[in-house]
């Protein structure tokens, strides 16, 4: 079990349908860096395109090996979602990689302001993994304005939301994440993307990190790509000891 973890944020231009130049890229940011977790935006390789034909990558793909020597070398996490086909279906495929395991979670809730439902097939199980003592519940992007889907029931102790998330809705971003910190009494963290897309979309990152009653904590900024901050899990125990909101929660059944 680890108390304290170093977690770091990379909001960058993705350079659209181009994994090679954004795996170089990504490269060249992290090289040296020391960090327990890497956190990467939606769609990190590709941008959020719904051109699935031209952009999916097999399972555990190219873009996965790439995430899966990140984590050998540096002993750490790292997290983000690709555009996968499974059995001639396309899936927005979140991975968390550490160096002995991989956990994956397909987006649940599909964009379909987007077109990402004519795209996309929903996934339907809610996946939490561990990683040094700490629960991480995995979502993306639109999945964060779902708090039934994001609800605390296995004691998560952090929940990280991966995004291409336009900055013309930064204000619901914000107030979402905050959100989701309060009710779960978890730390809620966001990860968005900088610059323009191939849609014309503008977006302008607004990573966030917040603690489990809704403070936001101030990173640190490595370079203006790469945000680092720590996060505790003695805070999320004694938050939850000493005021035990999780305790009063309505009980449910999801049908999905």
């Amino acid at each position: 079990m680890k108390e304290f973890l170093k977690i770091s944020l990379a909001q960058y231009d993705i350079e659209w349908e181009n994994p090679q130049a954004n795996l170089e890229f990504l490269d060249d940011l992290l090289e040296n860096h020391q960090s327990d977790l890497i956190i990467l935006p939606e769609m990190f390789t590709t941008g959020f395109s719904m051109n699935v034909k031209q952009i999916a990558e097999k399972p555990f793909g190219k873009s996965y090996q790439w995430m899966k020597s990140v984590a050998e070398k540096g002993n750490c996490a790292v997290s983000g979602s690709i555009s996968t086909i499974e059995n001639g279906k396309f899936y927005n495929r979140f991975y968390f990689v550490t160096p002995e395991n991989t956990t994956v979670y397909d987006k649940k809730h599909l964009f379909g302001y987007g077109k990402e439902t004519e795209a996309y097939s929903s996934g339907n199980e809610i996946v939490s993994v561990e990683f040094r003592g700490w629960k991480f519940r995995l979502i993306t992007c639109y999945d964060v304005r779902f708090p039934v889907w994001c609800r605390n029931t296995d004691d998560y102790d952090a929940l990280i939301c991966v995004a291409n998330w336009p900055a013309v809705r930064v204000e619901p971003w914000k107030a979402l994440l905050k959100a989701r910190a309060i009710e779960n009494m978890a730390y809620t963290i966001g990860v968005n993307r900088i610059g323009t897309d191939d849609y014309d979309l503008v977006y302008n990152g607004n990573s966030k990190v917040f603690d489990p009653i809704g403070t936001e904590l101030k990173p640190k900024i490595k370079n203006k790509h790469l945000l680092q901050t720590e996060i505790s899990l003695q805070t999320v125990k004694d938050y939850r000891k000493n005021f035990g909101f999780l305790k009063d929660k309505d009980e449910f059944t999801l049908i999905s």
